[in-house]
Parts: structure tokens; sequence; C-alpha cells
């Protein structure tokens, strides 16, 4: 099992910037992939960002150039950088992460992000 906790969320104006933070612990030996998801009110969970153990990212065309994932394999913690951000960034994003041996997805319990304009 892996376990994982984030933190950071927040109320920021539009423009302003946050930075999320996920620290994983348990079977973290099994885990490839970790990553950002968000969730508005009435709209389905969507990928922000994800990075795999070797580096590799991936971003929403909505965060490109304003969102940056990075992690530090030493604190098994993954970090999300939210630059310049917009009110449609409002959610409540959650840590993922991925054991692709198994395709098994881990959650964390979700931390509120609010963009005010």
């Amino acid at each position: 099992q892996v376990q994982l906790v984030e933190s950071g969320g927040g109320l920021v104006q539009a423009g302003g910037s946050l930075r999320l933070s996920c620290a994983a612990s348990g079977s973290i030996f099994s885990i490839n992939v970790m990553g950002w998801y968000r969730q508005a009110p009435g709209k389905q969970r969507e990928l922000v960002a994800r990075i795999t153990n070797g580096g590799s990212t991936v971003y929403a065309d909505s965060v490109k150039g304003r969102f940056t994932i990075s992690r530090d394999n030493g604190k098994n913690t993954v970090y999300l950088q939210m630059n310049t951000l917009k009110p449609e960034d409002t959610a409540v994003y959650y840590c993922n992460a991925i054991a692709l041996a198994t395709m098994k997805h881990y959650w964390g319990q979700g931390t509120q992000v609010t963009v005010s304009s």
C-alpha cells in the first residue's frame, strides 16, 4: 500500500502562485509515475501533470507554461508549482501515484485550491 498526503492548497488571487506538495509513504518502491489531477464542481477529474521516475513530464494544455511538476526522490515528495493562477484553476487537487506493474492507482485526500478574480 501507498499513502499520499497533500498540502499547500488555499485561497489566492488571480495571477498569484501556490505550491502543492505530496508526500508518499509505504510501498513507494512500486511507484513508477506520480502526478496531480483536479476536479472542479460539476466536472470530471482531469490530469493536470505527471512525472515518471525518470523525470519525464506531461502537462495538460491548460496549464502548460504556468505549472511545473517536480519530485524529490530523497523525500519521496512530488511538487506542483502553480504560477499565474486563473479562476478556472479553482478545484480540488488530488495527488496520484501509479504502480505500472499492477496498474494500481493510489490517491491522496485532495486539497482545495481557490483562485479569486
